[in-house]
């Protein structure tokens, strides 16, 4: 093994492995379980939190977290892969969204709780799923009408909330966990930080396989030193079984009730603007065209997924913005990265073992790592707002009153839960939900629609600025005056190089207005 890591790290410093490039198993491996244990804390935290407010028993928790790991794996796998025209062939996670918790939780408590809860959850969450499967087919013109609403000034905004929102979450985990008996200790914020201080030491080191490893390393290490010192319990791994299989309807029929299905409706709404951002973030992290067609594909995947979740005995599922920071970090760009995570996701899934073990990551060292990573979700927000004129006060008051809106929650949480009908708290108390709300309508009281699908290059343009690049230094992109002119205003930044042919919507762009 350490022949192979030696190899692997002479490799020249400018290989960050092309999206489309298949790795060497241990590669693939290696970078794979990273996203993994990255992902991990998101992935579990959803049927942890909905399953304790339904009152389930410990079994039928530890059922929900397997069957939402395996789930999860298989969506990735959907999402990175690609089956025909579903999924986008990008390196995204898919997971639990956050968004559907508070839905989830009304929805279940208003059900009585317990598993019958349960089937009234999963009810909302197939119907949502199809609904979102089949708007992901409009025709491509229609289609390119609706992402209008979507252009870098609302996509890059939407990003940016989602790592602002996601870095409490993160803190949370290096003061020890929300809850936990030494929440706030010292010694949880220590393990954090030697955690983020090894991790920073090998990026700043600058060998590419160790930076492309930190997150793992930092993961492992800081769980080692915190066994040492009596901080990292594994008890729990010898009490769990072998063998988990994860059945369909495990809890039983789905019931569809016509409240839940409308408030989960609303839940894919808001996880279909996320999802559009982080494919739009990655696609720029990789160097690959984001086009409607893109979209529409990871929008398939999200809405095959959900279905599929509901069916598996799990939530809805949406592109992962922590391993979309991860990609960032890494500069790792293979897809089959992704691939391989969902592997792993789904062999965990069936070893209650084998996850007991992951889940043996302190909260410490695990938000010492997460931090890192949904600081890098914001940055790559903000990356995306570099294609908007922010000297334009109509942009600038989109993203400022949009932030705004986003910490609300976070800030007077008393609003929602005192002075507000449950049901409607449970839709509006999410920064995630108020800040892309707020970027949307912003943006057509202001802008108005898009006169094009904001974030796409015409094949020819993008070839031509691909020809352009090719002269400059790496990652120099085309100044606003080469951009082609069907790019609108706001979206005059860099465009990376084309995709495929095959993988460009061969569709003509919709004439402006």
């Amino acid at each position: 093994m350490a022949r192979v890591a030696a190899r692997l790290s002479t490799e020249g410093k400018q290989s960050t492995h092309p999206v489309d490039e298949v790795l060497p198993v241990p590669k693939l491996a290696l970078y794979g379980f990273q996203h993994v244990l990255a992902f991990y804390a998101g992935a579990v935290i959803v049927p942890i939190i909905v399953g304790s407010a339904l009152k389930l028993s410990p079994e039928q928790l530890v059922y929900l977290i397997n069957a939402d790991l395996f789930t999860c794996g298989i969506a990735s796998i959907i999402q990175a892969w690609g089956i025909g025209r579903i999924g986008a062939r990008l390196p995204l996670i898919q997971g639990v969204t956050f968004t559907a918790v508070s839905p989830m939780i009304a929805i279940g408590l208003g059900a009585g709780g317990g598993t019958a809860a349960l089937l009234v959850i999963y009810g909302a969450v197939i119907t949502a799923g199809i609904a979102t499967f089949a708007f992901a087919w409009l025709p491509a013109k229609a289609f390119r009408m609706v992402m209008r609403l979507f252009p870098p000034v609302v996509t890059g905004t939407v990003i940016t909330v989602l790592g602002i929102v996601l870095i409490p979450v993160g803190l949370n985990d290096a003061a020890g966990g929300l809850g936990s008996p030494d929440f706030g200790e010292p010694k949880n914020f220590a393990y954090a930080g030697g955690t983020m201080l090894f991790i920073l030491i090998l990026m700043k080191l600058g060998r590419p396989f160790l930076s492309s490893i930190a997150i793992l390393l930092g993961l492992v290490v800081g769980t080692g030193v915190a066994f040492l010192l009596g901080d990292a319990k594994f008890g729990d791994v010898s009490k769990s079984d072998w063998i988990g299989v994860t059945t369909p309807f495990h809890f039983g029929v789905p019931k569809f009730e016509w409240f839940p299905i409308v408030l989960m409706l609303i839940v894919m709404l808001i996880t279909m603007v996320e999802t559009t951002g982080d494919t739009y973030a990655v696609g720029d992290i990789v160097g690959k065209e984001v086009d409607s067609e893109t979209v529409a594909r990871a929008l398939r995947a999200d809405g095959a997924a959900t279905a599929l979740g509901g069916v598996l005995n799990s939530f809805p599922y949406v592109a992962f913005a922590e391993n979309v920071g991860l990609v960032r970090m890494t500069k790792v760009k293979s897809r089959f990265v992704v691939v391989a995570a969902g592997v792993f996701m789904i062999i965990l899934g069936m070893l209650p073992k084998a996850a007991a073990i992951v889940a043996a990551v302190p909260h410490g060292v695990l938000g010492g790592a997460a931090t890192v990573m949904f600081a890098m979700v914001a940055l790559a927000g903000i990356q995306t707002l570099g294609k908007v004129d922010l000297k334009e006060e109509r942009n600038a008051l989109i993203v400022g009153v949009s932030l705004a809106f986003a910490l609300l929650p976070a800030t007077v949480p008393v609003f929602f839960t005192k002075h507000m009908d449950a049901d409607l708290s449970s839709l509006l108390n999410s920064g995630v939900t108020l800040g892309a709300t707020a970027a949307i309508v912003l943006n057509l009281i202001f802008n108005g629609p898009a006169k094009d699908n904001a974030h796409d290059v015409p094949a020819a343009g993008a070839r031509a600025l691909a020809e352009a690049e090719a002269d400059t230094a790496p990652g120099i992109g085309a100044t606003a005056a080469e951009v082609p002119a069907a790019v609108p205003a706001q979206a005059a930044a860099p465009a990376p190089a084309a995709e495929k042919a095959d993988d460009v919507d061969p569709s003509p762009s919709p004439s402006a207005p």
